[in-house]
Protein backbone atom coordinates (compact mmCIF):
# COMPACT_ATOMS: atom_id res chain seq x y z
CA UNK A 1 0.00 0.00 0.00
CA UNK A 2 1.35 3.77 -0.98
CA UNK A 3 1.15 5.98 1.19
CA UNK A 4 -1.25 9.05 0.74
CA UNK A 5 -1.11 12.43 1.84
CA UNK A 6 -5.25 13.12 1.04
CA UNK A 7 -4.00 16.77 0.31
CA UNK A 8 -3.67 17.64 4.24
CA UNK A 9 -1.93 20.39 3.54
CA UNK A 10 -4.20 21.76 1.41
CA UNK A 11 -6.88 21.61 3.50
CA UNK A 12 -5.18 23.31 5.77
CA UNK A 13 -4.36 25.94 4.21
CA UNK A 14 -7.52 26.38 3.22
CA UNK A 15 -8.95 25.72 6.48
CA UNK A 16 -6.76 28.90 7.77
CA UNK A 17 -7.75 31.31 4.87
CA UNK A 18 -11.20 30.97 5.31
CA UNK A 19 -10.65 32.00 9.11
CA UNK A 20 -8.44 34.86 8.32
CA UNK A 21 -10.71 36.21 5.62
CA UNK A 22 -13.49 36.42 8.19
CA UNK A 23 -11.96 37.19 11.40
CA UNK A 24 -8.71 37.27 12.06
CA UNK A 25 -8.85 37.17 15.35
CA UNK A 26 -10.18 33.72 15.13
CA UNK A 27 -7.05 32.42 13.66
CA UNK A 28 -5.42 31.39 17.28
CA UNK A 29 -8.00 28.56 17.54
CA UNK A 30 -5.75 26.68 15.63
CA UNK A 31 -3.44 26.08 18.75
CA UNK A 32 -6.49 25.17 20.41
CA UNK A 33 -7.61 23.21 18.26
CA UNK A 34 -3.86 20.76 17.73
CA UNK A 35 -4.40 20.46 22.06
CA UNK A 36 -7.53 19.21 22.02
CA UNK A 37 -6.44 16.78 19.59
CA UNK A 38 -5.35 14.68 22.60
CA UNK A 39 -8.65 14.87 24.47
CA UNK A 40 -10.39 13.15 21.85
CA UNK A 41 -12.52 13.24 19.28
CA UNK A 42 -15.74 14.06 21.45
CA UNK A 43 -13.97 16.83 22.49
CA UNK A 44 -12.72 18.43 19.49
CA UNK A 45 -16.35 18.26 17.82
CA UNK A 46 -17.80 20.01 21.25
CA UNK A 47 -15.73 22.89 20.85
CA UNK A 48 -17.90 24.58 18.61
CA UNK A 49 -20.81 24.58 20.67
CA UNK A 50 -18.94 26.01 23.66
CA UNK A 51 -18.07 28.68 21.32
CA UNK A 52 -21.61 29.54 20.15
CA UNK A 53 -21.41 33.62 21.60
CA UNK A 54 -18.85 33.70 18.81
CA UNK A 55 -19.46 32.19 15.39
CA UNK A 56 -16.06 32.65 13.68
CA UNK A 57 -14.43 31.02 16.18
CA UNK A 58 -17.41 28.27 16.51
CA UNK A 59 -17.49 28.14 12.45
CA UNK A 60 -13.83 27.51 11.88
CA UNK A 61 -13.98 24.26 14.67
CA UNK A 62 -16.80 23.41 12.57
CA UNK A 63 -15.23 23.99 9.31
CA UNK A 64 -12.23 21.50 10.02
CA UNK A 65 -14.74 19.02 11.52
CA UNK A 66 -16.30 18.59 8.25
CA UNK A 67 -12.68 18.52 6.28
CA UNK A 68 -11.79 15.83 8.77
CA UNK A 69 -14.88 13.80 7.58
CA UNK A 70 -14.22 14.55 4.16
CA UNK A 71 -10.61 12.98 4.32
CA UNK A 72 -11.47 10.15 6.42
CA UNK A 73 -14.34 9.45 4.18
CA UNK A 74 -11.82 9.27 0.80
CA UNK A 75 -9.51 6.94 3.50
CA UNK A 76 -13.19 4.61 3.61
CA UNK A 77 -13.40 5.60 6.99
CA UNK A 78 -17.28 7.00 8.16
CA UNK A 79 -17.00 9.30 11.01
CA UNK A 80 -20.35 10.82 12.24
CA UNK A 81 -21.53 14.33 11.33
CA UNK A 82 -24.14 15.23 13.09
CA UNK A 83 -24.96 18.70 13.04
CA UNK A 84 -23.58 21.29 16.47
CA UNK A 85 -26.54 21.64 18.57
CA UNK A 86 -26.86 21.36 22.07
CA UNK A 87 -29.83 18.41 21.91
CA UNK A 88 -27.72 15.77 20.31
CA UNK A 89 -24.34 16.28 22.49
CA UNK A 90 -24.91 13.03 24.27
CA UNK A 91 -25.82 11.00 20.75
CA UNK A 92 -22.83 12.36 19.01
CA UNK A 93 -20.53 11.21 21.79
CA UNK A 94 -21.66 8.41 22.24
CA UNK A 95 -21.42 7.61 17.91
CA UNK A 96 -18.06 8.83 18.03
CA UNK A 97 -16.83 6.52 21.27
CA UNK A 98 -18.80 3.64 19.66
CA UNK A 99 -16.40 3.91 16.75
CA UNK A 100 -14.08 0.81 16.31
CA UNK A 101 -10.68 1.85 18.61
CA UNK A 102 -8.60 1.84 15.37
CA UNK A 103 -10.65 3.88 13.43
CA UNK A 104 -10.64 6.63 16.40
CA UNK A 105 -7.08 6.22 16.39
CA UNK A 106 -6.55 6.61 13.09
CA UNK A 107 -9.21 9.88 13.15
CA UNK A 108 -7.27 11.24 15.77
CA UNK A 109 -4.27 10.96 13.75
CA UNK A 110 -5.48 12.48 11.05
CA UNK A 111 -6.82 15.03 12.78
CA UNK A 112 -3.59 15.70 14.42
CA UNK A 113 -1.75 15.81 11.55
CA UNK A 114 -4.35 18.35 9.83
CA UNK A 115 -3.98 20.48 13.02
CA UNK A 116 -0.09 20.95 12.91
CA UNK A 117 -0.58 21.68 9.16
CA UNK A 118 -3.04 24.16 9.92
CA UNK A 119 -0.27 25.72 13.31
CA UNK A 120 1.72 25.61 9.85
CA UNK A 121 -0.14 27.78 7.72
CA UNK A 122 -1.49 30.02 10.61
CA UNK A 123 1.98 31.15 11.28
CA UNK A 124 2.57 32.25 8.00
CA UNK A 125 -1.03 34.18 7.73
CA UNK A 126 -0.34 36.12 10.86
CA UNK A 127 0.13 39.30 10.71
CA UNK A 128 2.91 40.38 13.41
Amino acid sequence: MAWKTYDLDKHAQKLVLAARKRNKDSLNQVFKMRAACAYGLERFWGEQLRLQNDADKAKYWGDTWKVLVEILSTAGLKLPNDPATGANVETMAQKLWSLPLDDQRQALAVLTQLCDCMVWWTQRYKQV
